[in-house]
């Protein structure tokens, strides 16, 4: 017989690590949200069950609206319209007419529940964007699976989970920004996703809100359970899970440590970007949706260097009309205005959504960017169109995304100078003076920058398609992953000769790609004479932070040595080397 005494061992501290979202360090009990398994039904309706589905789907629809419209109302006073409109596009999809129509009219012919069609249907949207490498049209899915289980919950009368304990971290295999905003309420201080993205909803939501997120993290709802203690470090997107004391105590000084420099980061963000020796250097913002627009002015930035406008392809799946455009550069321009918006055209095609169904072998190198643009005019009429007659502030630029040649220049610069005539001739008042730029991301684009960049006004460095078609690396690719590096000499001395050459040329030149962010980058970028960055708006203090401690005279000696070493990693070491 065994004597010993049984004694419950504490749990041993694991870790996880990923994608910090929402900058931050939460130390609390987990909350671990399981969605409700949404169920459809089965089975053919007969004849007298058919009016009686149509009409319980227009009761889910009409009591997802009043869902909806609350969370709206309640997102706007914690974060803002911008925010709340997130869920008034839901709102909008549920009053398409087109989508609706299919849905009845399939219950009628096909006699299935509404439930089968209703996922069918908004599944088939899902699809279009899943299939996408973007990753911010992928992130997009969680807020249409948000739609659609909300709509099928209300066809079962299912109840919404919308209160948990008061201070929660919540743990979850994902989260909509309906889920983050109700939860919101009962002032959760992190979160914790097996899924999501650096720019899905949900992360904006949580940066908003200043909760510490981090995404990615695969199966950590399996290992966790509610009660069960968790820290969440959205700086490095570590996250704890049965952390022991001395780790408690470790992430509570580093707690401390950045309440003091998020002050720190407050000061930054309304000073002026300069070096240590006074030069004046411009940082603006990267964003994807205009729900990103808050973190414009939140962070310091001097305005918006790139808006990716293909995303607005997610409103309806299909080409957006040229008064949708308006509306939108409208309010794009009016959010940050006088400071400038800077309007990529259309880069679509590619790991983009494609505008047919002909599926290419190899996208990336097939039918995108400019030459979809050239090839279907009334796409690029339309869009410059809209950004002509939205530029009321005089405080938009056009860039043309993935140019090879000159030629391509031409014959857009030819469609503008078309669209403004006829603007003219319709009495339409435009601003002439709009800046046209190029994106510089293909090799061939680097080899005629002094051609370039005496046709446009300004040029933007696109690092990360540079980097995979110089280097002949997919990205996306993980087999091949290690040899994608911003570091190699063959891209060091391209975006340097593209610096040199523009200025020469009197030709404005920034970078909008990852590499304008890196912590190790900045003081070559400097080096190299780039005085104009595009980056996320979170990264812009830290950017800030680095140029200040960093003189002109250091940074071009750093430069002078990297452009003339042979291999990446030695210019790495070099820079990591150099002290800021």
């Amino acid at each position: 017989m065994n004597n010993y005494a049984h004694y419950d061992l504490p749990e041993p501290e694991k870790l996880f690590e990923a994608i910090g979202a929402s900058k931050g360090v939460a130390i609390g009990k987990v909350y671990l949200f399981h969605r409700d398994k949404i169920e459809v039904e089965e089975g053919e309706l007969s004849d007298a069950q058919i009016e009686a589905e149509l009409i319980r789907l227009e009761t889910a629809i009409e009591r997802s609206e009043k869902e909806l419209n609350k969370i709206a109302t309640v997102t706007e006073q914690k974060v803002g319209v911008t925010y709340s409109q997130i869920f008034t596009a839901q709102i909008m999809m549920l009053h398409d007419e087109v989508m609706m129509n299919v849905v009845r009219n399939r219950i009628i012919q096909e006699r299935k529940h509404a439930s089968v069609v209703v996922s069918e249907e908004i599944g088939k949207y899902q699809q279009i964007l899943l299939a996408s490498k973007d990753a911010s049209f992928r992130e997009r899915v969680d807020d249409i699976q948000d739609l659609k289980e909300r709509i099928i919950r209300n066809l079962q009368s299912g109840h919404l989970v919308s209160r948990i304990a008061e201070g929660s971290i919540v743990v979850a295999s994902m989260l909509t920004p309906a889920d983050v905003i109700l939860f919101s309420r009962q002032n959760i201080l992190g979160c914790a996703t097996d899924g999501g993205g650096l720019t899905s909803h949900a992360a904006l939501i949580c940066q908003s809100l200043d909760v510490p997120m981090v995404v990615g993290l695969h199966q950590l709802a399996d290992h966790v359970q509610t009660g069960q203690s968790i820290i969440v470090d959205g700086y490095t997107g570590t996250v704890v899970l049965n952390p022991t004391p001395e780790t408690v105590a470790t992430f509570e000084r580093k707690q401390k440590r950045t309440t003091v420099s998020q002050t720190t980061i407050e000061k930054l963000a309304v000073a002026e970007t300069k070096t240590k020796c006074g030069k004046r250097i411009h940082v603006y913002s990267n964003i994807d949706f205009k729900e990103e627009i808050p973190g414009v002015a939140k962070y310091g930035s001097e305005g918006v260097g790139l808006y990716r406008s293909e995303n607005l392809y997610l409103s309806t799946g299909k080409q957006p009309s040229e008064a949708e455009q308006y509306d939108y550069y409208l309010q794009l321009a009016e959010s940050v205005a006088p400071k400038p918006l800077t309007v990529r055209l259309f880069d679509i095609g590619g790991d983009k959504l494609l505008l047919s169904s002909y599926k290419e072998t190899n996208p990336n190198l097939g039918w995108r960017g400019a030459r979809i643009l050239i090839d279907v005019p009334e796409i690029l009429e339309n869009q410059v169109r809209a950004i002509l007659r939205a530029n009321i502030h005089g405080n938009i630029k056009m860039m043309i995304p993935m140019i090879a040649s000159v030629e391509e220049i031409q014959m857009i610069q030819k469609s503008v100078a078309k669209v403004k005539a006829e603007l003219k001739k319709q009495k339409e008042i435009v601003n002439d003076e709009i800046e046209l730029g190029t994106m510089i991301e293909v090799p061939s684009a680097v080899a005629m920058i002094e051609e370039i960049t005496k046709m446009v006004d300004f040029v933007s460095i696109g690092t990360n398609d540079l980097i995979q078609y110089t280097l002949a690396v997919d990205r996306n690719n993980d087999i091949v992953q290690n040899l994608y590096n911003k570091f190699h000499p063959a891209i060091v001395r391209m975006v340097g000769s593209v610096i040199r050459t523009a200025k020469k040329n009197k030709c404005d030149v920034s970078m909008c790609g990852e590499m304008a962010s890196d912590k190790l980058a900045i003081p070559l970028l400097l080096g190299l004479g780039l005085e104009s960055f595009s980056i996320v708006s979170a990264s812009v203090p830290t950017f800030k932070k680095i140029v200040s401690a960093t003189t002109l005279d250091d940074a071009k000696e750093l430069a002078k040595i990297c452009l003339a070493l042979p291999t990446a990693a030695e210019i790495e070491q070099e820079l990591k080397r150099f002290k800021v």
